[in-house]
């Protein structure tokens, strides 16, 4: 069996199967993406919730394993070498799942730096930017007399969705017919958007008529559909 004692994390978090992949995470747009990935590789793993509420971010035991104390993280008692590998970032944990299964990244390397070059597109502009729409317009940040900041972020996140809709135009995946990490990576920050940030007006979000037909074509998998609710929030 798979000693993972040695990790703090699972002093707060006990493996009860130390042998599988184990997850720690939230189903937040950054969260879900790891779920998401697990589910559609079919990689067995065991998932903790890291409860907001109660600042389980802040602990020591989860610092010890993201000292940026943010979701998703994951510790694989199977990583390279057959050494345990914590890891955290939602990108790099993508890239690294594709790399171990072989799944959703492709194996021409012209075609995988491509897919990387959009995981990254996400990871600078669609979660930061999207997000403080979040911030401005659903949140704290709406009760702020000065609408710039919203206005600047609503603007931005308009020219992303801009960029999505050219390159997703006459294809069903980011990376024409292959499904990948890149789609996985952005699935559920559009979803968020125009869902539970309620900003789909705010952005003109039916303009964008090809980022819809990929919405509703990746929300329509099935490891999508269970990856969006894993973990079970309290």
């Amino acid at each position: 069996m798979s000693d993972l004692s040695a990790f703090p994390i699972t002093k707060r978090w006990p493996a009860k199967r130390p042998e599988l992949l184990q997850l720690y995470s939230l189903p937040t747009p950054n969260g879900v993406k790891i779920s998401i990935m697990l589910e559609e590789i079919g990689l067995p793993y065991e998932v903790h919730l890291v409860d907001f509420g109660k600042d389980d971010q802040k602990t020591p035991e989860f610092l010890s394993l993201n000292p940026n104390g943010k979701i998703p993280a994951i510790l694989d008692p199977n990583g390279p070498g057959g050494r345990p590998l914590p890891l955290f970032e939602s990108g790099a944990i993508l890239q690294y799942l594709a790399e171990k299964t072989g799944k959703l990244l492709p194996e021409d390397a012209a075609r995988r730096y491509q897919t990387i070059q959009w995981v990254h597109f996400q990871m600078g502009g669609i979660g930061p930017m999207f997000g403080q729409v979040g911030f401005f317009h659903k949140f704290a940040g709406k009760d702020f007399e000065d609408k710039r900041p919203l206005e600047r972020y609503v603007d931005e996140s308009k020219r992303l969705l801009g960029v999505m809709e050219t390159h997703l135009s006459g294809r069903r995946w980011f990376m024409d017919d292959d499904y990948t990490i890149a789609d996985i990576s952005m699935l559920g920050w559009v979803r968020n958007l125009i869902g539970f940030y309620g900003a789909g007006d705010l952005v003109a979000f039916s303009r964008f008529k090809a980022v819809g037909a990929w919405l509703e074509r990746g929300l329509a998998r099935p490891a999508v559909q269970r990856g969006l609710n894993i973990p079970k929030r309290p």
